[in-house]
């Protein structure tokens, strides 16, 4: 059996085998010992190298297929997804698109070569949730624009994003309407002179929500990454607050940092 050995005699996986061998496979997915268009080892060597039956190595394949991570049919080659897993650098597209140009996020998100779309869901205002609301500054019960969509990728759901502006901002703007906006938000602020500034995340794993379990056609327990955005403009004034949900198993978060 594989994994890190631990050193407290009494603490033990509980979970089945076949969620065992899932979780390992899915490690070396994620970590590139198993690349994009590889093989996956044969039924009879995972059997061996798990000391489990077909049956239960089937089962763990069969996991790994519902989170969209690998492909094949029974009695041939399970291989890993061509995207298995894609890596996002939010400071792609913290910049307003130019003039005229697609929102960021579907252009970065179609050099890994796909094809990337945004369906808009709702469009009104609300009271947010209270890590929002503490972001925009609000009172208690005070109420922001919210624009909520879903991102996909080759017609796959992949990310949930709830943005909350001021209503001193957004009122009387196209962002009342629900309708998409050339470029994006981000665009349209810069354009009303409110250009991004400073932008902080916090991200973090959190089981999915029933909204976000049936949006993101997720496959089971796994856990989604959720990451509250706040964006400032001049004088530090929070013009966009943004929640993005998307599944764990399917994304990381690129981070660039310079030394000081």
């Amino acid at each position: 059996m594989t994994g890190v050995p631990s050193d407290s005699t009494d603490t033990f996986d509980d979970r089945s085998l076949h969620e065992r061998i899932a979780a390992d496979l899915r490690d070396e997915i994620m970590n590139g010992d198993l690349a994009p268009a590889a093989k996956l080892p044969s039924t009879a060597q995972l059997k061996e190298r798990f000391g489990a039956s077909n049956a239960t190595v089937q089962k763990a394949l069969g996991l790994l297929k519902d989170e969209r991570l690998v492909v094949g049919r029974a009695g041939s080659a399970v291989t890993v997804r061509e995207h298995r897993q894609r890596t996002m650098r939010p400071a792609a597209y913290m910049a307003p698109a130019a003039t005229g140009d697609r929102y960021r996020w579907l252009t970065e998100a179609e050099k890994l070569g796909t094809h990337a779309r945004s369906k808009l869901l709702r469009v009104a205002e609300v009271v947010p949730p209270a890590d929002v609301a503490a972001a925009l500054g609000l009172p208690e019960g005070g109420t922001a624009l919210l624009r909520h969509q879903l991102l996909l990728i080759d017609d796959e759901p992949v990310e949930l994003v709830s943005s909350y502006y001021p209503l001193e901002i957004a009122r009387g703007t196209a962002m009342t309407k629900r309708q998409k906006i050339k470029g994006g938000t981000p665009a349209l602020l810069a354009e009303l002179g409110y250009p991004p500034r400073l932008s902080v995340d916090r991200v973090a794993a959190r089981v999915p929500t029933q909204e976000q379990f049936t949006a993101l056609r997720l496959p089971g327990n796994l856990p989604v990454l959720r990451t509250l955005r706040v964006v400032r403009s001049d004088d530090q004034r929070p013009i966009e607050v943004t929640v993005m949900v998307k599944a764990g198993h399917l994304y990381e978060m690129q981070y660039e940092f310079a030394a000081e």
